[in-house]
């Protein structure tokens, strides 16, 4: 199952060209506060899922080119990203003077995981908005992994248990010397897209093609069984530092190829299993 947000915050379910509006089922979602941490749809995806396949069936579809796609997860409570996770990354990131790595010393194990700001997030419709444009801002094309229950301290064994869905990531970053999760915190420096693809659609996500491309040219392309540490690793490892929440957000790492992009740029990520998205860029403001 493929799911969005669309246009004015629409819930849609995508089959094949088409977004079907199911908005009517959110009628049922109640919230108390203070709210719970994580997603409320995300959440209760087993319980709406049938509902929204239904309503799916009940509507006519809108093409794709119709809609303004928005971040496939509305509310996490926390983005987590997994630094020099592909070995062809670390060895260009230690050769580009630009990419500068003196903060930063050791494998991905010694670095850890960090954090970005949940302000941050945007769909591909939405688009980068460039904040300094004297400084460079490098585009990191990766699986986005979305978790889909709460989990805290889980086994590796059980990890992917507790994934709902994948999506494309673009982990935008201004290049610097300031802490790595400042600089990547940048509003519309992390987009998710172009919805979620459900787990039981993505038999081995350690295994998916994707690539990247600005204007035409081809900046990135590899597969996930790069990754220095699989999606059931980083999950495991995430869950023994925090508590995490449906529909919080894993972005598992890029691989080479990074580069800048400026605004009037329009970069095109597609992924094995999940699907394209097109990402405008241009000058904040």
């Amino acid at each position: 199952m493929r799911i969005c947000w669309f246009d004015d915050n629409r819930l849609g379910v995508v089959r094949k060209s088409l977004v079907h509006d199911v908005s009517s089922v959110l009628s049922s979602l109640s919230l108390i506060y203070p709210y719970p941490e994580g997603d409320p749809l995300i959440a209760n995806l087993g319980r709406f899922r049938p509902a929204m396949e239904s309503a799916a069936d009940e509507v006519d579809g809108r093409p794709l080119s119709e809609v303004k796609l928005l971040s496939p997860v509305a509310n996490p409570s926390k983005i987590i990203g997994t630094p020099v996770n592909y070995r062809k990354h670390v060895a260009e990131a230690h050769a580009d003077p630009d990419i500068d790595m003196t903060r930063f010393a050791g494998s991905v194990i010694d670095q850890g995981l960090f954090l970005k700001a949940t302000s941050s997030l945007v769909g591909p419709s939405q688009g980068v908005a460039v904040r300094f444009p004297d400084r460079r801002t490098d585009h990191e094309c990766e699986l986005g992994v979305i978790i889909g229950k709460t989990a805290d301290g889980i086994d590796e064994k059980d990890a992917l248990d507790y994934v709902a869905g994948y999506a494309i990531a673009l982990d935008m970053t201004v290049r610097g010397s300031e802490d790595r999760s400042f600089r990547k915190s940048v509003e519309s420096y992390a987009v998710l897209g172009p919805w979620l693809v459900t787990a039981d659609e993505i038999a081995d996500p350690d295994a998916l093609d994707f690539e990247l491309s600005v204007v035409g040219e081809v900046r990135q392309k590899s597969n996930t069984d790069q990754m220095i540490l699989s999606v059931a690793k980083q999950v495991s490892w995430a869950s023994s530092f925090y508590t995490l929440h449906p529909g919080d957000i894993i972005m598992t790492g890029t691989c080479e190829g990074v580069a800048p992009v400026k605004p009037g740029d329009t970069m095109t990520c597609t992924f094995e299993g999940i699907g394209e998205m097109e990402v405008p860029v241009r000058a904040a403001g």
